[in-house]
């Protein structure tokens, strides 16, 4: 009955999702609803694609996991005193918040960038899963090198995969908590077993050897040939910011409105240590006993099949599902936004086709680093424009939400903060031959708030006085 109920699209017409509203105080959901979803996002199936990264890019063990746990840290830190507040603050979605700003035609441009990025990452997603899916049917899914789809099997795979996960995401909120409810309790126990259940195969007979052989033989410090070296800092500002786009580029707000506390934002930890800390650790081993007994270029399917069998499968293919499932509701909202009058199960629905269609091409996988990456640059400048707006802006006696105030359709402050910035960290990325695009988001924030701050007092007050003696 649930599952009739869930695929009743008559019924996704009757959601309220507050699109345009704050969430009123009777929607707010539980602590432990939280910490399930944000379990079951974090805890994904690309996790079995960014461990290995670290892997094939040479990270010695001491910075893995030193990296790992300051880089988790400041990531949680960042959702319960950063997002988690604003979103409480205001119980709006970031897109609406961000159109009272800016207004609805510079917004428009930003929630299309926006869910196209978020179609993006669903997309990476679909793919992992489908790898999953493909070996069940033993059929090769592409490689962690691949770029292109490479049969029409495997593109049968993603659109059935990519199905499910849509069909979810229409619900709307409610929905994709209790989706993630179910699953979340156990993928961590798949992950943790897979990677226990290998160490003896790669030489470790107890806890004393296993310092020495997770340095010889998975983290070695040396890098694949044609991949370049990654440090400390990389595993730090990568398991810090692969998600700034949702903490300090506030995209989160969508999900934290629903919470009772700013506190809430603290569930972020059981994604964060739980998904990003040893989840990632796990699949460093399953990739690295890849490697050892011979494979040139494995998916995430394969590594979890060896270290769980089937058991290991279905982790990947749900941990796909119950991640992919509130990155398309969010992509539905960013888009639903240039649409006001059209339903968000609509607009979810598109998005998901588009995500699906995306899904097809393994080098969103391949290249997820980098995506993340770009993402980060993208979000972050804009994040840092909302956070000034609600909290410092009464403090300086300059009007918040100035377009929703003045009826404007495009704030010219916030585009030229959104634009310089982005040129700025571009530019300096190229200037100091960068190999990793997080390094950016930080000065990228600090360029944002600085320029904001100053454009929006020039406008705010130098124009207005302008304007003011004119007219006397």
């Amino acid at each position: 009955m649930r599952i009739k109920k869930w695929l009743n699209f008559g019924e996704a017409e009757n959601i309220q999702e507050y699109e345009r509203e704050p969430v009123p105080k009777s929607e707010v959901k539980s602590f432990k609803e939280f910490v399930s979803l944000v379990a079951g996002e974090h805890i994904a199936g690309t996790e079995f694609v960014i461990g290995p990264l670290f892997v094939l890019h040479g990270v010695s063990a001491t910075d893995l996991f030193l990296g790992l746990l300051i880089g988790n840290t400041l990531a949680t830190l960042s959702w319960a005193l950063v997002c988690a507040p604003a979103a409480v603050k205001t119980r709006l979605t970031i897109f609406y918040q961000l159109e009272k700003i800016c207004g609805f035609n510079l917004v428009s441009i930003y929630n299309f960038i926006n869910g196209l990025l978020y179609a993006g990452a669903a997309a990476a997603m679909i793919g992992v899963s489908a790898s999953a899916i493909g070996i069940m049917f033993g059929i090769k899914g592409p490689g962690m090198t691949s770029l292109y789809p490479e049969s029409f099997s495997w593109v049968l795979i993603i659109v059935a995969v990519g199905s499910v996960i849509v069909i979810v995401a229409t619900f709307g909120f409610e929905i994709v908590a209790k989706f993630s409810s179910l699953f979340a309790p156990w993928m961590p126990l798949i992950f943790l077993a897979a990677g226990v259940a290998i160490l003896p195969e790669l030489g470790v007979t107890g806890v004393s050897d296993f310092w020495q052989v997770a340095n010889e033989k998975i983290w070695t410090g040396v890098p694949i040939a044609g991949a370049t070296k990654y440090t400390f800092w990389h595993v730090m500002m990568f398991s810090w910011l692969a998600n700034s786009a949702a903490h300090i580029g506030l995209a989160d707000m969508s999900i934290y409105r629903y919470a009772k506390k700013a506190s809430y934002g603290f569930a972020s930890a059981f994604g964060m240590f739980i998904g990003h800390f040893m989840a990632w650790i796990a699949s460093g081993i399953l990739v690295a006993y890849a490697i050892h007994i011979g494979s040139k270029d494995p998916t995430a399917g394969e590594i979890a099949f060896l270290g769980a069998g089937i058991a290991g499968l279905i982790c990947v293919v749900v941990a796909g599902w119950t991640t992919a499932n509130p990155t398309i509701y969010k992509a539905g909202l960013a888009v639903q936004a240039l649409f006001p009058f059209i339903k968000r199960w609509k607009i979810t629905i598109v998005v998901g086709i588009v995500a699906i269609i995306m899904a097809c091409f393994p080098i969103l996988i391949t290249k997820l680093d980098q995506f993340l990456g770009i993402y980060a640059l993208v979000a972050a400048p804009v994040g840092i424009v909302v956070l000034i707006d609600i909290y410092l802006f009464p403090k300086m006696q300059l009007i918040s939400n100035l377009a929703e105030v003045k009826k404007l359709k495009f704030n010219p402050s916030v585009a030229l903060t959104w634009v310089i910035t982005l040129a700025a960290s571009y530019g300096l990325y190229k200037y100091f031959d960068a190999d990793f695009y997080f390094f950016m988001a930080l000065p990228g924030c600090v360029i944002a708030g600085i320029l904001y701050i100053l454009l929006a007092y020039l406008q705010q007050k130098v124009f207005v006085k302008s304007a003011q003696t004119v007219n006397l």
